[in-house]
Order: structure tokens, then C-alpha cells, then sequence
């Protein structure tokens, strides 16, 4: 698969996964669950991670891993 729509691919599902995350951290503050919101953070790092990667590959045209 050609690198860079594999990092298209890569970007799509980040954002799309950023949707999700953004309900659960609105949830875990609202019933001030310091466990759901501390894995809601974690998730999003990776998330925010994740299209780090994509973006990089999309600019140096690199294969993901």
C-alpha cells in the first residue's frame, strides 16, 4: 500500500477517534471520575500521538509503522 494513503488512513481514524474521546472526558468531569477521566487523558495522548505520526509521514512521505 502506498505510504502516504496509508497515513491518510492513519489521520482519518485519529480524528474520528477524537469524537469519542471528547464525550468520554466531558462525561468523566461531569461525575468527577478521576479514574475515567485519567484513561479518557491517556487515550487521547495516544490519539493526539497517532496523527503526529500520520502527519510526519504525509510531510517526509515515510512508512508508518
Amino acid at each position: 500500500m502506498n505510504p502516504k494513503l496509508k497515513a491518510l488512513f492513519q489521520l482519518a481514524g485519529a480524528l474520528a477517534g477524537s469524537i469519542g474521546l471528547i464525550t468520554r472526558l466531558r462525561e468523566a468531569r461531569a461525575d468527577k471520575d478521576r479514574l475515567a477521566l485519567a484513561d479518557a487523558v491517556i487515550s487521547a495522548l495516544g490519539t493526539i500521538t497517532g496523527a503526529a505520526l500520520a502527519v510526519r509521514t504525509l510531510r517526509k512521505g515515510e512508512d508508518p509503522k
